[in-house]
């Protein structure tokens, strides 16, 4: 089987197998989507793959995918050196003010 194209979801999906130079070496389904400026290459060719198959992985790879961008970012955390914490002094005379 060599490359195919298909429509799912109001996307035209086209496929093709390719050796991937970069790691992992070896053939790969590369996929691209009209409404998607990038090619993926997420799918090892498996001697079973038969289009349904590859078809079955590919929309659900590519709808994970538009899933994860959809979410809000995530906060991330700082990773600097926390400020030096309050002397024992200081933190004493806040309650005593705090008392009056």
């Amino acid at each position: 089987m060599q490359g195919f194209t298909f429509e799912h979801g109001g996307r035209t999906y086209t496929c093709t197998k390719e050796k991937r130079m970069a790691a992992p070496v070896g053939w790969w389904w590369w996929f691209a989507v009209t409404s998607d400026q990038q090619r993926y290459a997420v799918l090892e060719v498996a001697e079973k793959d038969t289009e349904k198959s590859v078809k079955k992985r590919i929309t659900e790879y590519y709808e994970n995918l538009l899933r994860v961008r959809a979410l809000p970012p995530e906060a991330r955390h700082h990773f600097s050196r926390p400020g030096r914490p309050p002397s024992v002094n200081k933190v004493q005379a806040a309650a005593a003010d705090s008392d009056d």
